[in-house]
């Protein structure tokens, strides 16, 4: 109840689950740091994205997105979710944001989560950081359910390996539903599973 009523305060001002966002503090560990991102990052996040779209199954899109309408999805995101960066120097290696998961009024409270990190530093803890952050950020605004769709083939082939998979179960995250041959990327059919964790 208490959840509730804190979403119906924030609702009422108009600025649902952004009351806090703005005095975000950046977060320090070794050399990498974890900040909001801004539109201006959205050359680097393409940049990292790009990989995903061109070379894996991870995404089912088909064609990267410009630049612009990168930048375009940050601003409707940040209207009303948290979107993290990861920076290594003065280097993007790795972005998480939180979306919709539906418009239904009941749904306020449930989001899904994206992770993508840059290819040449993956596995170096860095989803953990972002995705501890970004869980960090999205109790303050009320939020209770996490829901994350992730790619998924039995044997693993040279587009997908099951490594969100196990990234996602490791996290706290329980599988809630598997979808046989939903998506048809590389003239290949991939699964699509869906993980949820409660806050």
């Amino acid at each position: 109840m208490k959840t509730m009523n804190r979403h119906k305060e924030s609702i009422a001002s108009g600025t649902p689950y952004a009351m806090s966002w703005r005095n975000i503090k950046v977060k320090m560990n070794k050399e990498f740091i974890i900040r909001e991102a801004m539109v201006s990052d959205a050359a680097r996040l393409t940049e990292i994205y790009s990989y995903y779209v061109t070379d894996t199954a991870v995404s089912f899109e088909y064609e990267v997105p410009s630049v612009e309408e990168f930048a375009h999805r940050i601003k409707k995101i940040k209207e009303k979710y948290p979107y993290l960066v990861c920076v290594c120097g003065d280097k993007i290696i790795g972005y998480a944001y939180a979306g919709k998961y539906s418009s239904r009024k009941a749904y306020d409270w449930t989001v899904t989560t994206s992770i993508y990190v840059d290819k040449e530093y993956r596995r170096q803890g860095i989803g953990s950081l972002l995705y501890d952050s970004l869980e960090e950020e999205l109790k303050k605004r009320g939020i209770v359910n996490l829901l994350a769709g992730v790619a998924f083939c039995e044997n693993e082939d040279e587009y997908l390996a099951n490594d969100s998979k196990d990234f996602h179960l490791s996290r706290g995250y329980s599988q809630v539903a598997h979808m046989k041959a939903v998506g048809k990327k590389f003239d290949r059919w991939y699964d699509l599973l869906w993980f949820q964790k409660k806050l």
